[in-house]
Parts: C-alpha cells; structure tokens; sequence
C-alpha cells in the first residue's frame, strides 16, 4: 500500500481518536438479536428516527463530529455492522442483501415503520440495500461516499488498486486497529474483518437500473470532488434513483466526516428537515 493511502487512514484515525464525545459511554449501548447476529446500537435523543451507517472499520465513536447537529429533533440510532466494533462475527462473508436485512430487523426489532437513513462508505451501500429490499421502511436517504456500481466501474483507478491491494498484513496501523482491540468481543478477528471488508468491496457487482428505479425514499447523494467514487458516477446515480439530489462538497475527498464535518452538514441537515429547493420549471 502505497504512503498516500497510509498517511490518509493515519490522519482520519487520529481525527477518529482526538474527537470521540460521550457516545458509547452514557449507557446508551445495547444488543438486538437480528438474522443470528447480536447487534450493538446506541440511541441519543428523540424525536424522528434516523439511523446511521458507518463505513468499513467504523465503530459508533467515530460520529462524534456529527452528534451534536444531527441530534437536533431527531432521535439518533447508530448501528454497528456485522463484526465491525462491538458486533460479533456471524461466521459468513459480507452480502449487501445480509447488511440491509440487518439493519430493517434491528428497526422492527425496535419497533419502527418509518425512518431515515444516513450511511458513509460502506455504509451508504448497505443504506441503498435497505431502501431497495425494504422501501417502506425508509423516508429519507442520504449517503455519502458510496457508490451503486461496482468499485472497479466507480471508483478512480488509483484508489481502487489501492483498495485492491489491503491485507491484514498491511493494514494494521494502530490508529486504525487498536481502537477496533479496545471495544470487540474478539480483538483476534481483526484480520478477518479486513478480509471480509475487501472479498465485500471486490465482489459487489451494483445494483441494477431495475433496483434503483425501485426506490422510494427522497434520496441524497453527497460526495466530496476528491472522492474515491468519481463525481461521473455520482451524475449517474442521480440520474437512476428517481427524484434524487446531489451535492458534489468542492475541495473535499473521502475524509469530509471527520475532517470538515461542517462542510457535510451544510446540504445534510437541510435534506433531513425536509427543506428542499425547488427548481424553477421553465415551460409548459
């Protein structure tokens, strides 16, 4: 793996470390048996439900940032994915189907029909899932960072052979790992979470034109100019879920979460209010 890429994970666990508040310390976490899996979530505040995704490695701390505006009027549950921070293992590989199922069962579980839904990364793919195979369940999507195609089709080519190259072996930075050690039920499995992160990545093949269509969620696509996922692709998204918008973030890369958290909030709260601009339409 190449220094960019190791300077970039480097900067956003430290950025993950130096800015983690009271989440995961209030007595707010708890387990859901869902599909097999005991999943760990938290829940701060109420008002409308909005469920939150991390992306690949993520644990609840990392949304630190973000807590205080997205908290405003909203009740906030925050998920943590199969074998990602305090969620155990199933033994089974990744599937964009099993996430989406998950997370639905975690809202029946708590007795939710409605909710919204915020994913990153990883994490914004397993949101799409969720509004593709359960579209009653969701009101509002946004996502960030993600991609509807498979990575090799979306993702520019330096980032994928990046991608593409992860080990365990190198990647093991203990920015990255060792806040992974202090919160798993197994620190042992650390290695095959980051096999099943890039078997996921590699073999995701996108989603059809049929299963996007399909959605019904008032959808946000954001995604910083610097992305992993080219500003092409994102065009291109909008253009296949239905009634879609798009915030392209100029000057910011994969990392905007947690190093320009403002920046990201600018068009999310706005979308999560519904406070939607309306095009002018010109003609008849």
């Amino acid at each position: 793996m190449n220094a960019r890429i190791r300077q970039s994970v480097a900067v956003l666990a430290l950025a993950l470390l130096t800015t983690v508040s009271g989440l995961a310390q209030g007595g707010n976490g708890k387990y859901a048996e869902v599909n097999g899996l005991k999943m760990y979530y938290e829940v701060h505040g109420s008002g409308r439900p909005l469920v939150i995704l991390h992306g690949a490695f993520g644990t609840v701390e990392g949304w630190a940032p973000l807590m205080p505006a997205l908290g405003k009027g909203r009740q906030l549950i925050i998920v943590e994915l199969q074998a990602h921070g305090r969620t155990a293992d199933r033994g089974k590989n990744f599937t964009w189907e099993q996430l989406a199922d998950d997370v639905a069962a975690l809202a029946k579980h708590l007795k939710l029909d409605k909710v919204d839904l915020f994913g990153y990364s990883m994490g914004g793919g397993v949101a799409l899932g969720v509004a593709i195979r359960h579209p009653d369940l969701v009101s509002r999507l946004a996502i960030l960072g993600a991609s509807t195609g498979s990575l090799k089709d979306t993702y520019d080519a330096a980032t994928f052979k990046q991608f593409s190259s992860i080990t365990p072996d190198n990647f093991n930075f203990p920015q990255v790992k060792d806040p992974y050690d202090k919160v798993a039920p197994n620190p042992g499995n650390w290695k095959n979470l980051v096999l099943k992160v890039v078997d996921f990545g590699m073999k995701f093949p996108g989603f059809s034109d049929s299963q996007l269509k399909g959605i019904k969620a008032e959808t946000l696509i954001i995604m910083g100019d610097r992305d992993v996922v080219t500003p092409e692709h994102a065009v291109k998204m909008m253009r296949q879920i239905p009634g879609s918008r798009l915030s392209i973030l100029p000057g910011c890369d994969h990392f905007v979460p947690f190093m320009g958290p403002e920046r990201l909030l600018e068009p999310l709260i706005p979308f999560l209010d519904g406070k939607h601009y309306v095009p002018m339409q010109i003609g008849g």
